[in-house]
């Protein structure tokens, strides 16, 4: 099929012209200017009528680049996925209360990922609030319950030094995301001035006392692990807390829900904490320390009857390397000199696994993926329960990313490899998305397709929310109903994920066997723009 593009779009070119010194006229052109002078350059948009103005000013300011979603998840969650690869923030663009309310579960997920995000909500006009106009709500109080920083630009002269205290907020460590309010007049007003950027802070490494109280511990021989996440599970993180557990035996582990883990051949595999809390007790059983390093202490994701929230082991001490506002690479190389400084890390073999041949299975699907992955690549990891088989299918692949579910609000996946792919149009991304999952933000194809992304999606369609069974079963609650049923199929009528795609401008196939799966994965790899298959995979339950 040949691929299509929508009106003929071109793949993003920036401008990267200087900063236009003559004075702004008004508010939302100081502040555009002054998100490109403090190195935001993206912004992703869902406008509505109060934020005009900011889509007028984007014409004078060619430096920053507009990505139009079509539902403020999309937006938000391209934010989330376009800065953790980026490494710094992009903008977003939201309307009113409503704008934010439907972007919230996206920037929950941020929020969980530590992930900078300058988050841009307008409002009415000043003079207007006290009308109780339809779309009136109350902001501020929504935007703080996933913002670390939110702040209200009611004047003018104050929006550039407000963009500019957003932007430096959003990246004190380990990131957050950063809210400012706009009122319609505070942007229309003449008179709005540019900021300067403001000083970064860099995180603290801990003191030297508490490596060496970890270091203590370790040479103890009591059993122990060490739980590493945030900027950890990147290289130099990776290869510091494998030298230390060769050199200690204490069992290394990555957090569950990694913002950005690095994997693949030449890199540490170091095993992730089970999602189930029955196996992460499993991995931890026997531990007398545990050892925090850039995440927190873990817990299960909810509470089961009968079962532990705390999944420490009774008994355990946890201790903390280095929270996740403080440099934890650092800490952990620190460490590593420490109790390792002779020892060499363990780096995984480049390993492919055989293609598979027949009808897909839950995992079989997974070994196709990691036999034909691209090097460089980006997977947004969004599989749920059809991915249990992909770490091991991609460990000695070619070096990648993934960018996993951090808050576990579904309705990532999609937006955050679109994100993902504007920070680095240069690496190929693949989007690995369970069937419920995908129909939340299904509209973030469209955006892919108009701003002619590199974004393979593959949709694993079994027709059902299969988490949800599994959660039923682990609650305890009865399965056996017909309406029970009903509320966790997605059958009848049969979700056609090709003809969606197809109706977005994405290119799309269907694939029931591993055959089919391997071929289209091939032509979507060797052709530029977006593509979608719709694996056709059974459920685990």
């Amino acid at each position: 099929m040949p691929r299509q593009t929508v009106a003929g779009r071109q793949p993003w070119k920036s401008a990267r012209t200087a900063t236009t010194e003559r004075p702004p006229t008004n508010g939302a052109q100081s502040l555009i200017r002054t998100l490109v002078r403090t190195g935001v350059d993206v912004c992703f948009a869902n406008p509505g009528t109060s934020e005009m103005h900011f889509v007028a000013a984007l014409d004078s300011v060619p430096e920053m680049r507009g990505v139009l979603g079509l539902f403020e998840g999309a937006v938000t969650g391209a934010a989330d996925g376009y800065a953790r690869i980026a490494g710094k923030p992009a903008a977003t663009l939201l309307h009113l209360g409503p704008g934010l309310g439907n972007g919230l579960a996206n920037l929950h997920n941020a929020r969980r990922a530590h992930t900078p995000v300058v988050n841009v909500v307008g409002d009415h006009a000043t003079h207007h609030k006290k009308y109780d106009a339809p779309l009136e709500s109350d902001i501020d109080p929504v935007a703080g319950s996933v913002s670390g920083w939110v702040r209200r630009s009611d004047r003018v002269a104050e929006v550039g030094a407000d963009a500019a205290a957003a932007v430096a907020a959003s990246m004190k460590a380990p990131g957050q995301v950063a809210t400012l309010i706009l009122p319609a007049d505070a942007s229309w007003d003449e008179g709005g001035q540019v900021a300067e950027p403001l000083p970064s802070r860099t995180p603290a490494a801990p003191g030297p006392q508490t490596v060496s109280s970890i270091a203590d511990i370790l040479r103890s021989g009591e059993p122990a692990a060490l739980l590493i996440g945030g900027p950890a599970c990147r290289e130099p993180g990776l290869l510091a807390t494998s030298r230390i557990a060769n050199a200690t035996g204490v069992r290394a582990l990555v957090e569950t829900f990694p913002a950005r883990l690095e994997r693949g051949a030449g890199l540490p595999a170091i095993e992730r904490l089970r999602y189930l809390a029955e196996q992460a007790v499993r991995q931890l059983d026997g531990v007398k320390h545990l050892i925090v390093a850039g995440t927190r202490s873990p817990v299960s994701f909810f509470a089961y009857p009968g079962k532990p929230s705390d999944l420490v082991p009774e008994g355990a001490q946890v201790h903390t390397l280095a929270d996740p506002s403080q440099d934890v690479v650092a800490a952990l190389e620190a460490l590593a000199e420490q109790v390792a400084a002779d020892t060499l890390p363990t780096l995984a073999e480049p390993a492919l696994p055989s293609l598979p041949s027949g009808p897909l299975t839950a995992n079989n699907w997974a070994e196709v993926v990691g036999a034909l992955l691209p090097a460089g690549a980006i997977i947004s990891d969004e599989a749920n329960t059809s991915g249990a088989a992909l770490p091991a299918a991609t460990v000695g692949a070619p070096r990648h990313d993934v960018l996993t579910l951090t808050g576990g609000a579904i309705g990532q996946g999609i937006p955050v490899a679109t994100g993902a792919a504007i920070a680095a149009p240069d690496r190929p991304v693949v989007n690995l998305e369970a069937d419920g999952s995908a129909m939340y933000t299904i509209s973030s194809l469209w955006t892919q397709a108009r701003e002619n992304l590199d974004v393979t999606t593959v949709i694993l369609n079994n027709s059902a929310y299969a988490v949800l069974r599994l959660e039923m079963l682990r609650v305890g609650a009865d399965l056996s109903g017909p309406a029970a049923k009903t509320l966790l199929d997605l059958s009848s009528p049969d979700l056609n994920f090709a003809k969606i795609a197809e109706g977005m401008g994405v290119p799309a196939s269907r694939a029931t066997t591993c055959e089919e799966l391997a071929e289209q994965l091939r032509r979507a790899f060797a052709e530029p723009g977006p593509h979608l298959i719709d694996a056709v995979v059974p459920p685990h339950l």
